[in-house]
């Protein structure tokens, strides 16, 4: 069975389809683009525009911007886990993303259930926090990295509006850290990782997800005991035998769940957005 994120109040993807997706994020409902969304929607995409706040639409030259029926100001949505809650602020840029990726939400449930007081949680492309947040709320030492400086800040926003603290942040390339960490010889008792499928590094150095996703798990071995728990993301056409096999060759004897992530639309229809390996 696929890893969905349900029971999420505060979001619901609405539709999809067409090379697209239509989502509402608290109080306000977006069009945005989907390149695995290449079926036909349920309804159609001029009904979504009636009843839309803004819409992210690329032109000739292939950038993109936001086409807003009004000014769209930062807003806040939230996510509740046992009897409490992470918050996230909620912003329109210039890549169409917003600060949050709903289908992650998966993950949260499960890294707060799986999280002991007191463990050490490392959290790799973290991006602004979901599951910073998430491990930090059971009560776990959370570091978290990412190499942009102002998702970073992103996070620490997050964290505040969580009413959160204490999160120790990080900016710097995330594989050039877990060596780094791997020389100190320190160890974490769950490791959360997010990498991209493609990107560039703080010295432009270049990233393909296929090509170095092996070396990163190899590095990450190395800060991990026989128990330590692993949570890998993918978002790049990898199946899940593939990341399976992956995760495998470096921690053969732990158990290894590998599903597809999707989110389940109002019109009935599951999106899937990426691939998961819960290990250990």
């Amino acid at each position: 069975m696929p890893f969905s994120a349900d029971h999420f109040p505060d979001y619901e993807l609405l539709d999809c389809g067409n090379g697209q997706k239509y989502e509402r994020f608290g109080r306000l409902k977006l069009i945005r683009p989907e390149t695995l969304a290449i079926w036909s929607p349920g309804k159609k995409v001029d009904e979504w525009k009636k009843d839309c706040d803004a819409q992210f639409v690329f032109d000739s030259k292939g950038k993109g911007h936001w086409e807003s029926k009004s000014h769209v100001q930062d807003w806040t949505m939230f996510f509740p886990l046992a009897d409490t809650k992470i918050a996230f602020e909620l912003r329109l840029t210039k890549f169409k993303h917003i600060g949050i990726f709903p289908e992650h939400a998966a993950n949260w449930k499960y890294i707060y259930k799986h999280t002991e007081k007191g463990s050490r949680v490392l959290n790799l492309f973290a991006y602004t926090g979901g599951a910073s947040l998430a491990a930090r709320a059971k009560g776990a030492s959370v570091t978290h990295v990412d190499s942009i400086k102002q998702v970073v800040a992103w996070g620490k926003k997050n964290m505040e509006l969580s009413s959160q603290q204490d999160i120790r942040w990080i900016v710097e390339d995330a594989q050039k850290f877990v060596q780094r960490e791997a020389r100190r010889g320190n160890t974490y008792d769950m490791i959360i990782m997010d990498p991209p499928s493609f990107g560039q590094g703080t010295k432009g150095e270049k990233w393909k997800l296929e090509d170095k996703l092996n070396d990163l798990l190899s590095d990450i071995n190395k800060i991990s005991n026989p128990s330590t728990k692993w949570i890998v993301n993918t978002y790049s056409g990898l199946s899940p035998v593939m990341l399976t096999n992956l995760v495998r060759e470096h921690r053969s004897a732990a158990p290894i769940d590998c599903q597809e992530i999707v989110i389940r639309s109002k019109s009935g229809t599951s999106l899937p957005l990426g691939t998961v390996a819960r290990v250990g």
